[in-house]
């Protein structure tokens, strides 16, 4: 059965100016790795945009009808937060990302391919139920579970790599206990959250900090004696990732210095979890990563272990 790849040319379109780290660039730098011969077994795929009752499910009603209202000029850009910024492609691509998370369960829960790895942006685990944050307007990762939902799963995990706490996906997970969350990130480094004692309602969040200028040791470490055991514990009947690769050592926004081979290794070891829990059902979605060149290495190194090549 194929991995899916999901994306749309839609998602260039957000523009948060040309000094940003969250550029078009990102995309295009991943996708030209994905054209590689040994990617053309992956199955094609364009996302959707999401539909207002799937954002409405996660955030706010005030929230989404502020998104929705969103419509800067073509040379225009609204500040939503101190890093996060709309232009006129924002919103639409913005839906995207969500619609393509959508899409990526469907992909696995209705059976047209094992794995998925949906390539948009912009990113999402910082998104909180009322508020934009940290380059993320809404919760792809929560949006994708709670869609999860609907096919009639009730337990669903979300493992989070990014080198920053996913603060926005631990605050609409953290109280209900059919939801886990786990994460590894750099402490101190923004957006201050995900400190070990931050358990969630039922013991369903699990945070590994690692300290700045950690390397492959400590972040192997941190998943193979802290992350992967909760996450086995819980027993997901879906495994949904927050792929993001600014933990690189090469990524100028954080001082972690993991290695591209080491999310491959990363890769390996959750699709383990997914064989023994629900089926090897793995949606992995595009976060971080701001180093074009490590980017690019790494989401194909993350990409060749989903396809199990």
């Amino acid at each position: 059965m194929p991995v899916a790849l999901i994306t749309h040319p839609d998602c260039f379109d957000h523009d948060p100016g040309p000094y940003h780290p969250e550029s078009p660039a990102r995309l295009r730098a991943v996708l030209a790795a994905l054209e590689l011969p040994e990617f053309q077994p992956l199955l094609r795929e364009a996302a959707p945009e999401a539909p207002e009752s799937a954002l409405r499910g996660v955030h706010s009603d005030e929230y989404v009808d502020a998104m929705l209202a969103l419509t800067p000029e073509p040379d225009e850009r609204i500040h939503l937060d101190a890093d996060t910024i709309a232009s006129a492609g924002t919103l639409r691509a913005a839906l995207r990302s969500a619609g393509g998370a959508m899409r990526g369960v469907d992909a696995v829960l209705e059976g047209w391919a094992r794995c998925a790895f949906v390539a948009t942006r912009p990113p999402g685990h910082h998104a909180e139920p009322a508020r934009a944050m940290g380059f993320c307007l809404f919760g792809n990762a929560a949006i994708a579970a709670n869609h999860a939902r609907s096919h009639g799963l009730r337990r669903i995990a979300v493992v989070d790599f990014d080198v920053h706490h996913g603060n926005g996906t631990q605050a609409m997970f953290e109280n209900d206990p059919d939801l886990f969350y786990a994460s590894s990130h750099q402490f101190p480094c923004y957006p201050g959250t995900g400190r070990p004692d931050e358990r969630g309602i039922a013991g369903n969040v699990v945070n590994a900090p690692l300290d700045p200028e950690s390397g492959s040791a400590e972040f192997r470490a941190a998943w193979q004696t802290i992350l992967i055991p909760a996450l086995d514990a819980f027993a997901p009947e879906l495994l949904i990732i927050s792929a993001g690769f600014d933990a690189h050592k090469a990524d100028p926004l954080a001082q972690i210095h993991v290695e591209t081979d080491d999310f491959a290794w990363l890769t390996a070891a959750l699709m383990d979890v997914a064989d023994r829990h629900c089926g090897g059902r793995v949606v992995s979605l595009l976060e971080g990563g701001y180093d074009l060149d490590a980017l690019a290495a790494s989401a194909a190194a993350h990409v060749r272990t989903l396809m199990r090549i």
